[in-house]
């Protein structure tokens, strides 16, 4: 794998925890040269995705792409440059792939009616080890306890979930630059920063919903990682969360959160379980393969 560590970084202006690589074109070629491989894939539309695009086009090295979070709507939400603008650069971007990978049915036919072209399904996955049902439960003994988990930023909404009238007690597992003024305005909530392994689970099982407030996620994970864990989650009908559950009944769906939270509280934990079972990460890489291979030969 070569990510933005391997080069020169500055923050980003949006997020200033967030790194992003300088334009390297002569370290990446050093680097590529050092590798053996056989396919390459580019992950995102970041400097290093660019140089690696770059990279393939002037060697005649086919490569394929995956289109993982909706760039256009975030750039748009934060900064005066319409989304028709961006979703041009995406277009570009993607057309001399072999093939593009993306999460949702739903997306992948938004894609097409912008454009995009040589669409491949890729689905998602969940480590069902790490993340069950677990005792004991945390945070005390105020209950219902609603979880939120992920970025702190403006893309994900996550004050529609913290203004919600609930009895209980709110948590939200994540950082970003929202951070300090989500604590300030909200001080009833327990933020813990980010939790990773053992720690995300332990809380992922003692909620007694997990709340998913974002409306442009193009798939969620924390959605399989919470259902994985026994924890029913609550979420507007939004296509991101809509391709996730496919009418299994362990997600409460409504423009109105507050009712969608109170009514996945009624939802049964086991049949959470049982459901995540559906989504063993060994699909997600023999898929990737998968597809890799066919397009390749395709292409040849």
């Amino acid at each position: 794998m070569v990510t933005p560590s391997e080069f020169r970084t500055f923050p980003s202006p949006a997020n200033r925890k967030l790194r992003l690589a300088f334009f390297q074109p002569r370290r990446l070629r050093r680097l590529l040269h050092s590798l053996k491989f056989d396919y390459v894939h580019i992950a995102t539309e970041g400097a290093v995705g660019l140089m690696l695009r770059q990279y393939c086009l002037e060697t005649e090295r086919p490569f394929t792409t995956s289109y993982h979070t909706r760039l256009p709507e975030y750039v748009a939400l934060q900064t005066p440059i319409p989304q028709g603008w961006v979703y041009r650069f995406e277009r570009w971007f993607h057309s001399r792939a072999l093939g593009t990978m993306v999460h949702s049915p739903s997306l992948i036919d938004e894609l097409s009616s912008k454009g995009f072209r040589n669409l491949l399904p890729w689905c998602r996955g969940v480590d069902r080890q790490l993340f069950r049902p677990r005792e004991p439960r945390k945070y005390g003994d105020a209950r219902p306890v609603y979880l939120y988990v992920g970025r702190l930023t403006v893309e994900k909404n996550v004050a529609d979930f913290l203004e919600l009238n609930l009895p209980g007690q709110k948590i939200v597992v994540g950082d970003g630059p929202l951070l300090r003024r989500l604590q300030h305005h909200y001080p009833e909530t327990i933020f813990t920063g980010w939790l990773t392994g053992e720690a995300l689970a332990s809380a992922y099982s003692s909620a007694d919903v997990l709340v998913f407030p974002s409306k442009t996620d193009v798939f969620s994970n924390v959605a399989l990682e919470a259902l994985a864990c026994g924890t029913p989650v609550a979420a507007y009908p939004v296509p991101g969360i809509v391709d996730v559950i496919r009418g299994a009944p362990v997600c409460a769906l409504s423009e109105n959160l507050t009712l969608a939270t109170l009514e996945a509280l009624t939802l049964d934990r086991r049949a959470c379980r049982e459901f995540a079972m559906g989504f063993p990460p060994k699909i997600v890489a023999e898929q990737f393969i998968d597809h890799i291979r066919r397009v390749h030969t395709i292409g040849s």
